[in-house]
């Protein structure tokens, strides 16, 4: 499958509201879904836009395919902690349940992300503050999936 150009491919968009001070506009495309918590997606951002503030609940494995992936790091009050830039070819893996922003670079952002959630818990989507907004489950993520094939 290539990421970049597949017409088959179905990306659901996310954007913004009114309620967040910053620019809100990513896809998502679910690759795979195993009977086993192993979940596979692609993310791709617009030029300079963030996805939503969160937390992953589950090991979570991240590889840099196009573009530019600015990430700044929280730690759990909510303080930043550290900013770094991955490029094309930046492989990343936690088991942590690690707080970030994701922003897209100049010419935006393709990952790959593999989760491994035996409990079904994926990511919270927080406020600024740290509450949560929703919390995204792989129940949800098959759901989805089995409606698209």
């Amino acid at each position: 499958m290539d990421l970049l150009h597949d017409p088959d491919l179905h990306w659901s968009r996310f954007s913004g509201s009114p309620k967040f001070d910053y620019p809100i506009e990513y896809w998502g495309a679910i690759l795979h879904v195993g009977n086993d918590g192993h979940l596979d997606f692609a993310y791709r951002w617009a030029p300079n836009s963030f996805c939503h503030f969160h937390r992953h609940l589950c090991a979570t494995t991240s590889t840099v395919v196009a573009g530019e992936l600015h990430v700044t790091d929280f730690d759990e009050t909510g303080v930043e902690t550290e900013r770094r830039i991955r490029s094309i070819g930046d492989y990343s893996h936690t088991d942590d349940a690690d707080i970030h922003m994701e922003q897209g670079g100049p010419d935006g952002a393709v990952v790959v992300f593999n989760l491994y959630a035996p409990q079904g818990l994926l990511t919270d989507a927080l406020t600024d503050d740290l509450g949560i907004i929703r919390t995204n489950t792989a129940d949800e993520v098959v759901a989805a999936w089995s409606r698209r094939r």
